[in-house]
Formats: C-alpha cells, sequence, structure tokens
C-alpha cells in the first residue's frame, strides 16, 4: 500500500474522476482537494469543512455534503443547496452519499452533531429526486455513513457506524426502499466508507480498525487488508482499469493531529463506477 499524499487532519469522500484523477475532502481543515495523475495535489474547492461524502454531478461539478447537500461547478460560481438540513426536526447535516443507476441522490442525515459528547440520536436515509424533490426512504440510523450499490442495483448497502453493521436494503425501480436487512458486522472499530467491486463484494473501511473489510455477497468475510494507520475512513476505486483501491485514513491513533493520507494498492478484481449525478442544480 503506497502513501502518496498526507498533511490531512481527516480524510473522506473519496471520487475517482477520470481526467482529474482523485479527488477528497479534508473534513477538519476544510476544503475539497485533487490528487492529479501526475501525482500533484491542488485545491479544488476552498474552506468547505465537515464534508464526509461527495459524487460527480453530470454538470461539470460535484455533488458534497456537510452541513446541507449542495451543487458546486468546477467552473465556479455560487454553491446550489440541493437539500437543507433542518435543525427544529433535529436534521444536523449530512454524512456519506451515492449516486444511483438513475442518476439520483442518496443522502444520510446526522440526527446530533457527529463530533459532540453524548447520546447520539438517529437520522434518516433522504432520496433527492432527479427533479429536486427529496423524500425519506429509510429510518433510524444511529450514525450514517458508507452507502454503494451492487452490480445490479438491486441492493442499496449503508453503514451504520455506532450499531457497528452493515446493512442491505432492496431497492425498487423508483428508489424506494425496503425493510433494513443487517449484512455484516465489525467487533473492533466501526465501518465506515464503502465501495462494491464488480464481483459484488462491499470494500468496507473499518474506522478504528485498521484496515478494510472485504465481504462476499452473502456477508462471508473474504480478508482483511491491514493498513499502515488505524483510522481509515473510507474507499473507492480508480485507475483506468478500476483496479486501484484508493484508501483514506485520518489522525486518530497515530500520535499527530495532521498524518491524515491517501494511499493506494492493485487490487485482483476492478471496482464498479459511481454514476454521476443527474439531480437539477439550478
Amino acid at each position: 500500500m503506497e502513501r502518496l499524499a498526507h498533511g490531512y487532519t481527516l480524510v473522506e469522500g473519496p471520487v475517482w474522476v477520470p481526467d482529474r484523477g482523485l479527488i477528497f475532502s479534508d473534513v477538519h481543515d476544510g476544503g475539497v482537494y485533487c490528487l492529479g495523475l501526475d501525482g500533484s495535489v491542488s485545491t479544488v474547492f476552498p474552506y468547505r469543512r465537515g464534508i464526509g461524502g461527495m459524487a460527480l454531478h453530470e454538470n461539470n461539478g460535484m455533488v458534497v455534503g456537510g452541513r446541507n447537500i449542495s451543487f458546486k461547478s468546477f467552473a465556479g460560481g455560487d454553491t446550489v443547496v440541493l437539500l437543507d438540513r433542518d435543525l427544529d426536526n433535529g436534521n444536523f447535516g449530512y454524512n456519506d452519499l451515492t449516486i444511483d443507476v438513475a442518476g439520483r441522490i442518496y443522502a444520510g442525515s446526522l440526527g446530533s452533531p457527529v463530533f459532540e459528547e453524548g447520546e447520539q440520536m438517529p437520522g434518516d436515509l433522504h432520496l433527492i429526486d432527479l427533479d429536486g424533490t427529496s423524500r425519506v426512504v429509510a429510518t433510524d440510523i444511529v450514525l450514517t455513513n458508507g452507502l454503494g450499490f451492487s452490480p445490479d442495483n438491486g441492493t442499496l448497502y449503508h453503514s451504520d457506524s455506532r450499531r457497528q453493521t452493515v446493512y442491505r436494503y432492496a431497492v425498487s425501480e423508483d428508489g424506494s426502499l425496503g425493510e433494513k436487512q443487517p449484512f455484516a458486522s465489525v467487533e473492533v472499530g466501526s465501518p465506515d466508507g464503502l465501495a462494491v467491486s464488480e464481483d459484488g463484494a462491499v470494500w468496507l473501511a473499518v474506522a478504528g480498525g485498521g484496515g478494510v473489510r472485504v465481504f462476499e455477497p452473502d456477508g462471508r468475510l473474504r480478508e482483511h487488508v491491514e493498513t499502515p494507520v488505524p483510522m481509515c475512513t473510507s474507499v473507492c476505486f480508480g485507475g483506468d482499469d478500476l483496479r486501484d483501491l484508493y484508501v483514506v485514513t485520518g489522525s486518530a491513533g497515530t500520535g499527530g493531529d495532521r498524518e491524515g493520507s491517501v494511499y493506494r494498492m492493485r487490487t485482483d478484481v476492478a471496482g464498479l463506477s459511481v454514476p454521476p449525478a443527474r439531480v437539477r442544480a439550478g
């Protein structure tokens, strides 16, 4: 596993962009960055903090999480809010997100401020349709995290970090979800970001667990890939053949406060590409 970039607080939201490289966020210090194809790192969007999930948008930009779900254009200009938080009704913002084959956005909301002490209240899973309207499609996720679809788009995987469990939902054609079912659990650490490979395996970053756990489509553990630091926060597939696994990490457990890094390793199986969002943005 090769370290490609470091010096960040808590790296999250990795997204592979074929003509650019790997885009990622720094949750605490803020900003969205691009690890270019030449190995250099540049700033894509400055300042914004708390981004736990991102995805490409077909209109030359990104969908980003945090205090709201927003569209930000690579060309600059105003940020377009796609789905706002609702503090009066226990929605304190959003963590990870993903896109389905139709271009709709699935985003998990936070029922409490995630980095504050005390009981964590559950949040919901929201679906933003192509026309910009939104609806709740699942509830009772204590600490929402990684999201990803199976190769046939019929199953959605969803990490609940506080429950140490990845759940799965059956997906209907209109985007609604069936009953939440346990898929896989971890005993040490917390399930965080995830990605799915073309063979249907779920590659799960385990925060505080020092690695990536790979689960077969039936939930059996295939392997555990160790990472150099314990705070493994998310993963995504990239490279020309989608066989480069990018692993991002945070500083916790390293003895420093800016040890968040981006790593890369080759895999025997290609990952699934995540479609760009097609939700109306302005």
